[in-house]
């Protein structure tokens, strides 16, 4: 099996695997099985097709909508890509929820940045009812409903959040530490209840006389002045409680506070740096697949190119051994070669062909020129001579040149035959040629001068 056969075969086995997880909607496992079948071969067009639906199955359009784009880049035809771009495109108003939907989840991670808890409840859940598959509007939902002691409804949005992915890391994280509160409450409860129970049977004394069992309340050793200690109690419970809030109480509910605040603001801080590394880590993979795209859509035509050359090429010294085609015409397939693309003997035949047949085919094409110019067929003089020109752009020292801008001038473009005039004054300098095409532009200079001294 050579390398390239290996890469395919281990592309496939990731997709099949990327496909059983998400039949289960393990959407995360399924991410992660695709991106390695991606890895192994860009162009796995089912793939990337597959990793595209995965994303839009958790609400996160756009990273669906980058991977069917790169798909029908890599894919223009037969591609179920164009398929799932167009319905997308098809359902504008939802498209229009989608992206207000995003926009209110940014909104949200920045009021958690500013500390507004309480605002960025409403934007998500504002925008879980414009998108209700947006998993990780979901997940920030369920966190700040934990940071604020709603168990309850922190749960609620966690499950659902885990029917839409089964396997998110964050989701399991959640889950985890919604159990642990539970427990630990379960815990508190039954101690709670043991203790009221020891209380109970401290308070009572429970003794038999023959067949009967009595309760009887313990007795205190308080039975006179009870109203005086009563009070005395009072007023020392009172005194000791606002010793205990000063000193101790107080700073420690300020201290918790301000633990619970730093706790929230690390949380929030490791969550924003999290989107954006993950958006930064998204616009780079991005870029990285347009480059790719781009230089894999070079290199094909260029390949295409050279295909086409080495055709024309061998089309010319088939004709031309055979000599049943006509100089005229072999000039034309040789003029559609790109010579930079033949290699070492390839461009040797070109060459040798070239000084063949383009001296013949110049000196009959100019002659016709010629005459077509002194006619006024000025059209025919310009198609004739451009051929001249790609041919032998220096033809008779410049001459060939110089009649062509002649004749774009006749034809009333000016621009490409000043063009040209100046290319012979910079090319050809001393020349016949060059001392016309000055002449040409004098003249034109001097008219300009004289219609704006009128």
């Amino acid at each position: 099996m050579d390398y390239t056969t290996k890469l395919a075969y281990q592309s496939n086995y990731w997709y099949n695997d990327g496909l059983k997880r998400a039949n289960i909607r393990d959407l995360t496992g399924a991410i992660t099985s695709l991106k390695k079948s991606l890895q192994y071969n860009r162009d796995n067009i089912a793939s990337r097709n597959l990793l595209g639906l995965v994303y839009y199955g958790r609400g996160d359009v756009v990273e669906a909508l980058t991977e069917w784009v790169l798909s029908k880049n890599l894919q223009p035809k037969e591609n179920i890509a164009n398929y799932y771009i167009i319905k997308i495109k098809e359902k504008k108003d939802e498209l229009d929820q989608i992206n207000q939907a995003i926009k209110r989840y940014n909104q949200a991670l920045d009021y958690c940045y500013q500390r507004c808890e309480d605002l960025a409840v409403l934007q998500l859940k504002k925008a879980i009812e414009m998108h209700p598959t947006y998993v990780k509007a979901y997940q920030l939902l369920a966190l700040l409903y934990i940071m604020d002691e709603q168990y309850s409804e922190a749960r609620k949005n966690i499950r659902i959040a885990h029917k839409l992915d089964k396997t998110d890391d964050i989701t399991m994280r959640y889950m985890h530490e919604l159990n642990q509160v539970r427990k630990s409450r379960n815990v508190r409860l039954v101690d709670d209840k043991d203790t009221g129970k020891k209380k109970k049977r401290r308070q009572t004394v429970t003794y038999n006389i023959g067949n009967e069992t009595i309760i009887q309340p313990v007795a205190s050793g308080l039975k006179d002045n009870v109203g005086l200690h009563t009070m005395i109690n009072i007023a020392i419970g009172v005194a000791v409680g606002v010793a205990v809030m000063a000193f101790l109480v107080m700073p420690a509910v300020s201290a918790s506070r301000q633990s619970k605040v730093n706790k929230q603001t690390v949380k929030f801080s490791d969550q924003i740096a999290t989107q954006k590394s993950q958006i930064s880590a998204l616009k780079k993979e991005l870029e990285t697949y347009r480059t790719d795209t781009k230089a894999a859509e070079e290199q094909k035509q260029t390949a295409e190119v050279t295909k086409s050359s080495y055709e024309s090429l061998m089309t010319v010294v088939s004709h031309y051994s055979t000599g049943d085609m006509s100089n005229s015409a072999l000039a034309e397939e040789l003029l559609k070669i790109n010579a930079g693309t033949l290699g070492t003997s390839g461009k040797e035949e070109y060459d040798s062909l070239t000084e063949k047949i383009y001296p013949k085919v110049c000196e009959s094409l100019y002659a016709t020129s010629q005459k077509n110019y002194q006619v006024a067929n000025y059209d025919t003089a310009v198609t004739n001579l451009e051929q001249v020109v790609q041919m032998d752009e220096g033809y008779q020292d410049g001459e060939a040149m110089l009649l062509l801008a002649q004749s774009y001038e006749k034809q009333g473009e000016q621009d490409k035959a000043n063009a040209y005039y100046q290319k012979i004054i910079e090319e050809h300098e001393g020349t016949q040629a060059a001392t016309d095409a000055q002449e040409a532009l004098d003249t034109q200079n001097a008219q300009k001068s004289k219609k704006n001294n009128n």
